[in-house]
Parts: structure tokens; C-alpha cells; sequence
């Protein structure tokens, strides 16, 4: 069997090397930075020869950085002979353009980013909870998007919520807020209906569901800058809600999220280390952060023995 490496990238240093720890390997040697005129400079400076490689790197902020760095360091592993290349993207970002809205003139970037990756040599991804599920199918590689869910759940099964209910933020959240319910013994489903009555008016919130004098727990993919969040909070308290928590895998906060999460009606947000938090959002005291090194560190060896990922999800 190959010998297995997992190199990273600059976006997710902390997470790679606890997957590693966890894996009993070394964190691949390669140095990764920036020539003077801000170009991405890589040199893999171990041996990779015939090695089932895993790069770890989330496409989050910044993007393209991000991005590029995987561009270039599979160029350089498929270039120095690795045997098999998965990059391992517990974000994946661009993802959120995954189709044309009424043919608008817009591109499909999720399609972009899977041709770029496969073009230049990745074998296989590696990602958790892609923002639409229909993106596996833009690749012409093997996808295995792995959820979150595990990581998040255990986390709630040990809380001691009183009377709980779980909240979809959105009817499109619905089906995973469902998942979650069923989860959680079973339990309440309430839903954030968003209307906006007519153009210049505000965005009105109904709630759909029981969850007066309740703890609330709002679930979704991501938080980007939080402001839908906030506001489905502040209604969820409008309307008798007891406490709410907010569970997401992606951290994205993007634009004003430090001070939207700040000065929200949010009494705890649990979020994944997908993407590393800035000093900035823990100094809030609101973030709680968990860990995808445990379940990450699994699917590697699993996907690096040629064992079941799905089955790792069978509740």
C-alpha cells in the first residue's frame, strides 16, 4: 500500500496538524509563500514518489489565495510523481454561484473551480457540507462531501436544553433542520418564513411552529456576515423564545459579522474549524468552535485504505 502524506496550505494550519496528530504521521514538509511581486511560491521538500497524498487547504478568505495555493501545490505533487492526489477542502468556497438563475448573464463558478482542480491533476475531493450537493456533479473526478453533522450533533446531545426545537433559518433549510430534528430524539421543528411584502418595505419574519418560552436551535451550512442570522434571532426572542443557540459548519463572517454576532439576540453560536476564526469574532465571547480534525482524520483513512465513507454516516 502507497505510503499515505497529508501536506496543507496556509488556510488551515491548526486543523491540518491536529489531523495529523490524530493520523500518527508528520505534517508534509513543503514551503509555501509569496515571491516579492505577491506571486504564490511552492517547493514540496520531501520525497512524494508513488504516495497517496492529501492536501489540505478550506478556500475561504482570502479566496483566491487560498485557492491558488491548492492550484499550485497539486501542480508541484503531480509534477514530483505522487501516486494519487486528494485535495481535502473542508470549505469550498465559490460554491454559492452553482447555477443560472432565469439565464442571467452570471458565470457558474463552482463548475470553474471543478475544472480548474481536475485540470491540473487532482484524483479525487474531499469536502464537508458543500452549499449545494448538485456541485459532486461538476467534477469529473470522485467527490465524497462528508457532513458535518456528527461533530455538531454531539455537541447538542450533550447541552441541556430546555424543551427544545430545532430551527430552519429558511424554507430552504428546511430539509437539514428536519435531519437534525429527528436527530435530536425526534423533537419540534419550527420554521422562519421571510416575506417581504411589497418593494421599499421591510422583510418580515413569521415563525411556523411552537417556540414560545423554548430553547431555539437555529441550524444551517454557513454564517457569512450574520445578519439574517441576527435577525431570525431577535424574532425567535420577539416571539417568547426562551434562549437561542445557532449551529453552522462553515464560519465564514464575512463584511460587518463580528459586530452583527456581538450585538445579537444570540446566546451561543457553535460553529467548526473549517475555516480558522479571527481574534476579532472570539473576543465576542459568543463563538464556540469544535473540531473536524476527529471525523477528517477518519474519512483519510478510509478513503487511503479503500473503506466505505457513507458508512460512517449511518446513524
Amino acid at each position: 500500500m502507497p505510503d499515505m502524506k497529508l501536506f496543507a496550505g496556509n488556510a488551515t494550519p491548526e486543523l491540518a496538524q491536529k489531523i495529523a496528530d490524530r493520523l500518527y504521521i508528520k505534517l508534509g514538509d513543503a514551503s509555501v509563500g509569496r515571491f516579492s511581486d505577491g506571486e504564490i511560491s511552492v517547493a514540496i521538500n520531501e520525497n512524494v514518489r508513488g504516495a497517496d497524498v492529501f492536501l489540505l487547504q478550506s478556500t475561504c478568505a482570502p479566496t483566491n489565495d487560498n485557492l491558488m495555493e491548492l492550484i499550485v501545490m497539486v501542480d508541484a505533487l503531480r509534477r514530483a510523481s505522487a501516486g494519487r492526489i486528494t485535495a481535502v477542502m473542508p470549505y469550498f468556497g465559490y460554491a454559492r454561484q452553482d447555477r443560472r438563475v432565469r439565464s442571467a448573464r452570471v458565470p457558474i463558478t463552482a463548475k470553474v473551480v471543478a475544472d480548474f482542480l481536475s485540470s491540473v491533476g487532482v484524483d479525487r475531493v474531499l469536502t464537508v457540507d458543500l452549499h449545494a450537493e448538485q456541485i459532486q456533479g461538476f467534477f469529473d473526478v470522485p467527490v465524497d462531501n462528508v457532513f458535518g453533522t456528527p461533530v455538531l450533533l454531539e455537541h447538542m446531545r450533550n447541552q441541556k436544553f430546555d424543551n427544545p426545537v430545532v430551527v430552519s433559518p429558511d424554507i430552504g433549510g428546511v430539509v437539514r433542520a428536519r435531519a437534525f430534528a429527528k436527530l435530536m430524539d425526534d423533537t419540534d421543528l419550527a420554521i422562519i418564513d421571510k416575506r417581504r411584502p411589497s418593494a421599499n418595505v421591510s422583510q418580515v419574519m413569521h415563525i411556523i411552529g411552537d417556540i414560545k418560552d423554548r430553547d431555539c436551535i437555529i441550524v444551517d451550512d454557513m454564517i457569512d456576515t450574520g445578519g439574517t442570522l441576527c435577525k431570525a434571532a431577535e424574532a425567535l426572542k420577539q416571539h417568547g423564545a426562551k434562549r437561542v443557540f445557532a449551529y453552522a459548519t462553515h464560519p465564514v463572517f464575512s463584511g460587518n459579522a463580528v459586530n452583527n454576532i456581538k450585538d445579537s439576540s444570540i446566546d451561543e453560536l457553535i460553529v467548526t474549524d473549517s475555516i480558522p476564526l479571527s481574534e476579532e469574532m472570539k473576543a465576542t465571547g459568543k463563538v464556540h468552535q469544535l473540531t473536524l480534525s476527529g471525523m477528517l482524520s477518519e474519512a483519510l483513512r478510509r478513503v487511503s485504505n479503500e473503506e466505505s465513507i457513507s458508512a460512517m454516516f449511518d446513524y
